[in-house]
């Protein structure tokens, strides 16, 4: 998914659409990326956990043809997190795949982007993410167009 498509929650209020969107990064950050923004914080508040980190299995929907009836298509195993500052913010974080520490991570910056005193370092996480992820599609998109074939048809006159 990237920055230029429509969502259904576009209409969000605008606190809630920011926070959707730090938590979507969140969700694909590296642990690397995680970890060292964590270690680059000098005042780590303490944090508790409230749920997790566990692993589980959500059902995937799908649409035939984008807008038909909705079917259920699989399921994909996803890993969670709710963690609690001591400063009070709640935290949560979901991704797919079963990596437990980088979910216990995304609640942790979840709540830290919660936090003032925090969410300059938090926004600068997401930036280093998304610049990476931008970077990514970029690179894929030249692979893909590296291999693009054009057919073209000619057309034989009769004499």
């Amino acid at each position: 998914m990237n920055a230029t498509e429509k969502h259904d929650h576009d209409d969000l209020p605008e606190p809630a659409a920011e926070r959707r969107e730090a938590m979507r990064l969140l969700a694909r950050a590296t642990g690397a990326e995680l970890a060292a923004a964590w270690q680059a914080i000098a005042d780590k508040p303490e944090v508790a956990a409230v749920r997790g980190p566990e692993t589980g299995l959500v059902m995937v929907r799908g649409r035939i043809g984008g807008g038909g009836d909705p079917f259920n298509l699989g399921e994909a195993t996803v890993t969670r997190a709710t963690v609690r500052l001591s400063s009070g913010e709640i935290g949560h974080g979901q991704l797919l795949g079963t990596d437990k520490e980088r979910a216990r991570f995304a609640a942790i910056f979840d709540a830290l982007y919660q936090n003032p005193a925090y969410r300059p370092a938090v926004e600068a996480l997401h930036r280093q993410i998304a610049a990476r992820l931008l970077n990514e599609e970029r690179r894929k998109a030249e692979e893909t167009a590296a291999t693009r074939v054009d057919f073209f048809t000619m057309v034989r006159g009769e004499d």
